[in-house]
């Protein structure tokens, strides 16, 4: 996981790009594969969830995902966490700069 988090005013703008294949049903079928995708991932700071999204198998592979939010300063970490369709959990933070 790449994960960027600035500070810009009192805004904090992150993004961050989650590596992972997201096959999808129809993919998974013509590979041969069981099927696998993002479906849920969170952002915490401060102990504060700031990001909460639950997708479905319609994101791109690497998907990158964009937000803003206020009440961190700089020097929190942001803490990002994903899990997928077989229950595979990730979880990466970043300083905010």
């Amino acid at each position: 996981m790449k994960i960027k988090a600035k500070l810009k005013g009192d805004v904090i703008n992150v993004k961050v790009m989650v590596k992972h294949d997201m096959l999808t049903y129809d993919q998974a079928k013509k590979k041969g594969k069981e099927a696998n995708f993002i479906t849920h991932i969170s952002a915490k700071a401060n102990d504060k969830v700031v990001y909460d999204l639950s997708s479905s198998q319609f994101l791109s592979k690497n998907p990158i995902f964009k937000f803003k939010f206020k009440g961190a300063k700089a020097g929190d970490k942001v803490e990002i966490t994903w899990v997928d369709l077989l229950g595979n959990t990730k979880t990466s933070s970043k300083k905010i700069k």
